[in-house]
């Protein structure tokens, strides 16, 4: 299936996934989650050394979307966090400058007097890469999960859905900026965890030029669910132990 699939998704970084790639959506995150119920994907994973670790929800989740990946890095000995701002609907949640996203980060740097490690999918992906970029002072390094801050809304199909629960459009001024200061490399270490295969949000938006400070991990894996996919969960214990991430076996 995924073969077939990758031989219609698009070649460049200005269109949306297709028809197909859509429809296939909630049949691969349905077997996303009956691959979760099993435990031989959680097995040699390396240990975590108890920095804090703040994951943000997709567009229209909250914590509870992210609660498989938490209770993974906990059981490896990280302190991980969720938001706790309730559901994503953008600037309605986390203010026009990132704010309350910034005074979460804040609050639990003074907890623990480190940096925070940012993990965000989609959306909170996005919302993370703006926090570092502000506040590279209180940022650790950040993961993106099927983030597409790289590229137009347009090569996504979700973009009218993002228009109607935000409240914004995407040619507003304040919208293409955020956009283009998400996409500018950051002050601190960046991971992007992307799939060819995504199906709302085109995959080569979802990841930028690899160098000293940025690289990007290709997993194969359907939009929906992706921060539950196993080969997501074993690329972000892998990253934040300091390992290189080993191939992953393609699925559906």
């Amino acid at each position: 299936m995924t073969r077939t699939l990758d031989r219609l998704l698009p070649s460049t970084a200005a269109e949306p996934p297709p028809k197909l790639a859509i429809a296939l959506e909630w049949p691969r995150a349905a077997w996303t989650l009956m691959r979760l119920a099993g435990s031989s994907w959680a097995k040699d994973l390396p240990p975590g050394d108890g920095r804090p670790v703040l994951v943000l929800p997709g567009l229209f989740n909250t914590d509870r979307s992210n609660t498989a990946l938490r209770h993974m890095l906990r059981k490896l000995g990280y302190r991980a966090y969720g938001w706790g701002l309730k559901r994503n609907l953008g600037v309605r949640t986390v203010g026009n400058e990132n704010e309350r996203l910034i005074a979460r980060i804040a609050a639990i740097h003074a907890e623990t007097g480190e940096k925070v490690t940012l993990i965000g999918i989609s959306l909170g992906g996005i919302m993370a890469r703006l926090a570092a970029h502000r506040h590279p002072e209180l940022v650790r390094e950040v993961i993106t999960i099927s983030s597409p801050f790289a590229g137009p809304p347009t090569a996504t199909n979700v973009w009218r859905q993002f228009e109607w629960l935000t409240g914004e459009k995407i040619g507003d001024a304040a919208v293409i900026a955020r956009r283009e200061e998400a996409g500018r490399p950051l002050p601190v270490p960046a991971t992007a965890i992307w799939s060819r295969s995504d199906g709302l949000v085109n995959g080569l938006i979802c990841r930028e030029a690899e160098d000293g400070n940025a690289r990007a991990i290709e997993i194969s894996s359907s939009h929906l669910f992706v921060q539950m996919k196993p080969e997501t969960l074993r690329a972000v214990a892998r990253v934040l132990a300091g390992r290189a991430c080993a191939p992953v076996e393609a699925g559906a």
